[in-house]
């Protein structure tokens, strides 16, 4: 389901702000999404963003600290579900053997799919515990 209404603009811009403020580029179509997937080489971060409570408590804060700490990747690219409908179920197409999830937190290789991080591995843990997990896949993939 998509929001369309500028009262919603309103309310996610703020989380959406969260990680273009730390240099994430939005995609908002699945065009958007072929070409930060398919065209750029080297390593990319995808966070599937979202309004929900482990988005903005767990999820947006975790990819915050492992990113100050760790290997960084050279693109970082972000979807907003419940927005960004078709640019997300773009996104997600690439995550095999993954059901949809959000949020979620990707890693790519030159345009291929390597790790995911699910919604079940972040709602209902602590950030300490999804910083570790990235910082453990970025090291692992990246470093």
């Amino acid at each position: 389901m998509a929001y369309d209404s500028p009262m919603f603009d309103e309310i996610i811009e703020p989380m959406r702000a969260e990680l273009t403020n730390i240099g994430f580029e939005e995609l908002h179509t699945p065009e958007d999404v072929i070409s930060a997937f398919e065209n750029n080489s080297g390593t990319t971060l995808v966070v599937v963003n979202s309004i929900c409570g482990c988005a903005s408590g767990i999820a947006r804060p975790a990819v915050r600290q492992a990113l100050e700490s760790g290997p960084k990747p050279d693109h970082l690219v972000t979807v907003f579900a419940g927005r960004d409908v078709e640019a997300t179920a773009k996104a997600r197409e690439y995550f095999t053997g993954y059901p949809p999830s959000s949020p979620s937190i990707g890693l790519l290789k030159d345009g291929k799919f390597l790790y995911l991080i699910e919604r079940r591995q972040i709602e209902g843990h602590k950030v300490q515990d999804v910083k570790n997990e990235l910082s453990e896949a970025l090291e692992k993939y990246f470093g």
